[in-house]
Formats: structure tokens, C-alpha cells, sequence
């Protein structure tokens, strides 16, 4: 029962009301009302009117940044307002990309921008140094969120060439004894299987087999981390990410010609997935299994 034009009212009093009392129009506060703004149009299922908000925001923000961000004594607020925008082109990237709207090149440009955008200032600072007053920049993991958003992209236009790269890179700023870790190499090995890379000039092209080697060592790592963490910084994700290993396996040795190695790896995937209630896992191995049991291969 969402009534947004009622509600975006109270939120242009707000706005309002901040601008007379002389609030920062850039300040986390005054930006956080903004943004519920879009995430209120979103709720609404007004992915038009949520973009459009969104936009609107992200322009104001590169404009402060571009005509004022380098003025001496805005080092702090520079940083913050550069943070948030790229959190706002990451949201919006997944606005584009939503089944309603399907506007995925430019989904694809926002999530370049921001990852470009993210990694220039953390490689400034790590060339030139932190200067007075700028505050410290994004988190690894926070960068390496943004890496992995591009990642997904990528793989929903199956350009899995260039999702590998950087869910290599979102890895390497990851804590490495995590589960996120294990989701993390699970979609480096599908990338790295799934690969179709453009022809290289003078380069010969690489093999399907040391495609699916290296997709197997990736998905035997994630197995294999995934099932050395214990409580309590054992997550789901470890669980998920050691079942979507097992089954990843069977796929990688099925492509490679490995028949009944394929059937070992999702027998056993299936009983994980079973184990922790993954219906969709279960799903895959079967299907995967009554393709083998009526001669598929």
C-alpha cells in the first residue's frame, strides 16, 4: 500500500526544510534522504522513476565534484561525496539491468564508471599519499563489490572473458579465509570454463581443455576453503559455495569428456544441496543426472 506521491511530499519538505536551515546539500544526511527517495520508488516497483531520481543525484554529485571537490579544505567532503556516488552508480547499474527496465549497456557503463572512478583514487593515494583532511577511502571489500557487481554483468551478456579478470581482482581484496571467498572463486571457475574470449592477433587461442583445468583447480580450491572454515565465521555462503563447487565439478568433467567422474561430482552435490535445503542446486544435479541415465553421454 506504497503511496509514493504522498510520501516524496514529506521528503521535498525535508529537502527543503535543510536547504533553509543551511544544511550541506552533499552531506551523508542530506544525500541519505535523497537516496530514500529512489529506494521508496523502488519499493513502488517505479524502476523509471527511481533511475530518474537516481541520475538526478549522481549528476549533482560529479558536477560538486568536477567545479568544487578540489578546493582547498573540501579534501574530507570530496572523498565522501566520490564514495557515494559510486554507490549510487552501482545501484543504479542494478535499476538498468532489472528485468522491467533491460537497459543493460548502460547498466554496463555505470558499473565501468565505478569501478574505474574507485580504483584511480585508491591507486592516487597509494602513488601520491593520503593528503590532510581527505578521510580515509573505501574498504577492499567495498571495492571488491563493485568489481564483482561489473563481474555479473559481464556474465549476463556471457562475456566471460572479461567477468574472470575481475572476480580475480574482487578476490585479491577479499579476506582470504571468508566464504564470500569461496563464492568469489566459484565464479572465477565458471568464467574461466564458460570462457570465449575475441581472437588475438599473432596469439594462438587457448585450448577448451586448459580452460576446464584451471576451472576445476578454482572450483577445487572454493571446495576446499569452504569446507576448512568453521563456526562461527562459517556462513551459508560456505555452505551454498561448497555444494555449487561439487556440482561446478561435475559440469567442468562432463565438458572435458570425464562421464562417470560427472556423475560422482553431482551425486554428491545433490546430497549437499539437499543437506542444507538448496532446491535449485538439487534441481541442476538432477536434471544433469537424467541426461547421463538416458545415454546423454
Amino acid at each position: 500500500n506504497l503511496k509514493p506521491q504522498h510520501a516524496l511530499k514529506y521528503y521535498r519538505q525535508a529537502i527543503e526544510t535543510a536547504d533553509e536551515l543551511g544544511m550541506d546539500p552533499f552531506s551523508d544526511e542530506i544525500l541519505g534522504v535523497k537516496i530514500q527517495v529512489a529506494a521508496m520508488f523502488e519499493k513502488a516497483r517505479s524502476w523509471r522513476q527511481a533511475i530518474n531520481t537516481l541520475e538526478l543525484i549522481r549528476a549533482n554529485c560529479l558536477e560538486w565534484i568536477e567545479k568544487v571537490g578540489s578546493r582547498e579544505g573540501n579534501q574530507g567532503r570530496r572523498t565522501k561525496v566520490l564514495g557515494k556516488t559510486i554507490g549510487i552508480s552501482v545501484r543504479l547499474a542494478d535499476y538498468y539491468a532489472n528485468d522491467s527496465v533491460r537497459d543493460y549497456e548502460t547498466a554496463e557503463e555505470r558499473l565501468v564508471w565505478a569501478v574505474t572512478a574507485a580504483l584511480k583514487e585508491q591507486r592516487r593515494r597509494e602513488a601520491e599519499g593520503v593528503k590532510d583532511g581527505e578521510g580515509v577511502w573505501l574498504e577492499d571489500e567495498e571495492i571488491g563489490g563493485t568489481l564483482e557487481a561489473l563481474g555479473h554483468q559481464y556474465e549476463s551478456q556471457k562475456k566471460h572473458y572479461l567477468a574472470a579478470p575481475l572476480f580475480l581482482q574482487a578476490l585479491g581484496l577479499c579476506p582470504p579465509q571468508s566464504c564470500h571467498s569461496v563464492v568469489l572463486m566459484n565464479n572465477l571457475a565458471a568464467s574461466l570454463a564458460l570462457q570465449n574470449p575475441p581472437p588475438t592477433p599473432g596469439q594462438p587461442p587457448t585450448s577448451a581443455s586448459s580452460q576446464l583445468d584451471a576451472a576445476s583447480k578454482w572450483a577445487q580450491k572454493a571446495l576446499h576453503l569452504g569446507q576448512s572454515i568453521k563456526p562461527p565465521q562459517r556462513t551459508e555462503e560456505c555452505d551454498e559455495g561448497c555444494a555449487v563447487a561439487t556440482i561446478n565439478l561435475g559440469d567442468f568433467a562432463m565438458m572435458d569428456g570425464r562421464v562417470q567422474e560427472a556423475r560422482k561430482w553431482w551425486e554428491e552435490g545433490k546430497g549437499l544441496c539437499k543437506g542444507i535445503g538448496m532446491i535449485e542446486g538439487v534441481k541442476r544435479a538432477e536434471e544433469a543426472l537424467k541426461v547421463l541415465d538416458k545415454g546423454g553421454r
